[in-house]
């Protein structure tokens, strides 16, 4: 009993340390989830935002916004896909259009559009070259493991093994694929925080 007594005193101690709640942490509580489920329509249905936001009250505007803002900035990730590629065009299209310094926004999101454009094409053959570098890797180090344990007699050719089916190989692969697109998401994300800042 004492236990059940405690913990609720601990969540009364909690519930009274945040102390009054105001108008505003009821608007937010309020109109932010609202902003969060009209990027998600956005996104999939690419409605007017405009229009869209002209149906909230003025004091509830803010909140939209940041959730809108929030869900779009995180629609905009590594494209790979073409359905990925066209989600992120609407999501940057709408975080542009939310935006008031629309010069300011716009070199942010052209930033972006130049990332994920590098990732799409430099990236794709970086990644291709890394990846046929590694396979080679491998087919060298089975074969050798091969004739260490079979003889010379025994091949690759002999076997038809292909590396890239390998567990060693596809986590070696994932291991470097993930340190590659490291470093596309690092910049995206500093594009993202500063897109934040921008009113």
């Amino acid at each position: 009993m004492d236990e059940i007594k405690n913990a609720r005193d601990i969540a009364q101690e909690k519930i009274d340390s945040v102390g009054e709640v105001t108008e505003a942490d009821r608007l937010r509580w309020k109109y932010s989830p609202e902003g969060e489920k009209l990027a998600v329509k956005y996104l999939k249905e690419g409605h007017d935002l405009a229009a869209e936001l002209a149906q909230y009250p003025p004091a509830a505007l803010p909140h939209v916004k940041k959730g809108l803002e929030s869900v779009l900035e995180a629609a905009v990730v590594l494209p790979k896909s073409e359905g990925v590629q066209a989600r992120n065009k609407r999501a940057m299209d709408g975080l542009l259009a939310l935006k008031k310094d629309k010069s300011a926004a716009g070199k942010l999101i052209n930033q972006m559009r130049q990332v994920l454009d590098h990732y799409n094409d430099q990236g794709a053959k970086q990644r291709q070259m890394t990846r046929e570098a590694l396979k080679g890797q491998y087919e060298v180090k089975l074969k050798q493991a091969m004739d260490k344990q079979l003889g010379a007699a025994a091949g690759l050719e002999s076997m038809k093994i292909s590396v890239e089916s390998l567990p060693q190989f596809q986590e070696e692969w994932r291991r470097v694929s993930a340190q590659m697109e490291q470093q596309y998401l690092k910049l995206l994300d500093e594009f993202k925080k500063e897109l934040t800042k921008i009113n």
